[in-house]
């Protein structure tokens, strides 16, 4: 379990998760304070999902451990879904976002934490697992 928690991977492909996870808050930002307003509780989960993608990098930035993928992971993936659940169905004081897919910070989000799940995932899926070690035949 502990491996799981600290164990660094020093995989150079957490920059890249690092990058989508600072954009994917970025991107919230603008949109925080109307959504207080609009929806509260947007707002409100608007916060938490900003803070979480910042402490996300953070952490892939000191201890890149399997603990950290998978939260980025889970937490794209649950961003995702939320923005594709308030497009199609209709949610109390937010009646307005259904349909309206083309947004474009709600496009900008989807696209970071697209990027930031889809590497992270494969990196996580790679923890466990032997390095490649070329074969050489013999002739």
């Amino acid at each position: 379990m502990k491996e799981f928690l600290l164990h660094p991977l020093d995989r150079r492909r957490r920059w890249i998760v690092v990058a989508a996870l600072l954009a994917a808050a970025a991107a919230h930002l603008p949109v925080i304070g109307e959504h207080l307003m609009e929806a509260r509780y947007m707002g409100v989960l608007f916060i938490v999902l900003t803070a979480a993608c910042v402490l996300l990098a953070a952490a892939l930035i000191s201890v890149d451990s399997a603990a950290v993928y998978a939260l980025a992971v889970l937490t794209c993936v649950l961003a995702v879904l939320g923005y594709a659940a308030t497009r199609t169905f209709t949610f109390p004081q937010l009646a307005d976002d259904v349909g309206n897919w083309t947004e474009p910070l709600g496009i900008v989000s989807i696209v970071t934490e697209s990027i930031a799940a889809a590497v992270a995932g494969t990196v996580f899926r790679a923890v466990g697992r032997p390095a490649a070690v070329p074969v050489v035949v013999q002739a």
